[in-house]
């Protein structure tokens, strides 16, 4: 296994495993649900823990293995766990480590599903929640309760592009003994390694920028070897959230590109953005790349980029945002990000409709808040489609 001290290389060579005698160039796919052991004592070594070796695939894969071993590398952690889906790794990371009794600190914005799982789940197994603007280290302190376990978080957030100090979490965290979570997929480890500025975990929703290609729904979390093996070794295995062997190769694949990926995605948002906010039909742009965004004072410390993602305020009805969005032509409605496609969507009716309505408000999640994953098409073209729909609604 060869690494190297820049990123771009580590996308493509780091963590990755000798193939054996072959020596296959692109890691195999090893498309098995069980293998099998010389005899019983070697089986029952292996089901006990003291001898290496695969026993089922919930359990673990070599071709699952090698995108952990990738994704450590990339994140600056340990080790890593792979799961079927970027909501199976925050389930399978929350229910590791909290228990009846317990509480969770978050953040009053959050991807939709993330905030149904917090508000609506947790409080049935007897875990309170606490929801605060995490980018107010005052609130978060406020917050603190001695039975207070877990923080929770992403950066920038979702839909809104809020940005959190990572280093300012970490620092409550690490004073009062809470593991701190962070959901890293707006940025991707190109972008922003969380671990360190010392977050305990950092998870990934895979299916985007670290596939790239909308053909994955995937989760990694990564982190300390002590952590993870913990979640391994109960949520996973015993709830089962986890990654097929094809899932993990594609993945492997996508992670081949990301750092050329993200660089485009980066120069085409700053240069949309940029537009957008002189535009006449747009109340204000919310992206970390712009002077008048607060998380712009991170830019070249905690992040490298401000990313691909952006949201708008349009300066219309419900109706005519309706209009708008359906009036593109090259921009897909759909949800997700990361693709090579341009992506928009409505978040109060779409991503954050597990939101009440009040609940929305107190987000700051409007009925004219747009959502835009910007593509790796030509800029020009990008900016060409939502002009004209723009233009309907003025």
């Amino acid at each position: 296994m060869w690494e190297s001290k820049n990123i771009e290389t580590n996308t493509i060579h780091g963590g990755k495993k000798s193939q054996g005698e072959h020596g296959p160039l692109s890691t195999p796919i090893y498309q098995t649900s069980t293998f099998v052991f010389d005899d019983v004592q070697q089986g029952a070594d292996r089901f006990a823990g003291d001898a290496q070796g695969h026993i089922y695939s919930r359990l673990g894969n070599p071709t699952v293995d090698e995108l952990e071993a990738r994704m450590a590398v990339l994140e600056e952690t340990e080790t890593a766990a792979a799961f079927g889906s970027g909501m199976g790794a925050v389930s399978a990371a929350i229910f590791g480590l909290l228990k009846a009794g317990d509480h969770l600190i978050t953040s009053h914005r959050l991807y939709g599903c993330t905030f149904a799982l917090f508000n609506h789940q947790l409080p049935a197994f007897g875990i309170e929640v606490s929801f605060v603007d995490l980018a107010d280290e005052q609130a978060v302190r406020a917050a603190i309760q001695p039975n207070t376990k877990v923080i929770y978080g992403e950066t920038p957030i979702n839909p809104c592009l809020t940005v959190i100090d990572l280093n300012s979490i970490a620092a409550i965290g690490q004073e009062h003994g809470i593991i701190t979570v962070i959901d890293n997929t707006f940025m991707s480890p190109i972008l922003q390694r969380p671990a360190t500025h010392g977050i305990d975990l950092v998870l990934h929703s895979a299916t985007k920028y670290l596939n790239g290609h909308g053909d994955v729904v995937a989760g990694i979390l990564c982190g300390p070897r002590e952590l993870i093996d913990h979640i391994k070794m109960t949520t996973r295995k015993d709830m089962g959230a986890v990654m097929s062997p094809h899932d993990a190769w594609l993945v492997i694949r996508g992670l081949k590109t990301l750092h050329l990926r993200v660089q485009r995605h980066c120069e085409n948002a700053q240069v949309v953005a940029e537009h957008l906010q002189g535009h006449s039909a747009i109340e204000k742009v919310y992206y970390p790349g712009l002077p008048d965004h607060p998380g712009y004072r991170l830019l070249g410390t905690q992040m490298h980029g401000a990313g691909g993602v952006m949201a708008f305020e349009l300066k219309c009805s419900f109706e005519q945002a309706v209009a708008f969005i359906n009036q593109l032509k090259m921009c897909k409605r759909a949800v997700s990000l990361g693709d090579a496609e341009t992506l928009i969507q409505h978040p109060a009716s779409m991503t954050h409709s597990t939101y009440a309505p009040e609940e929305l408000a107190e987000a700051g999640i409007s009925r004219t808040l747009i959502r835009l994953a910007v593509g790796l098409e030509n800029a020009e073209d990008i900016m060409a489609d939502l002009d004209q729909a723009l233009a309907s609604i003025l």
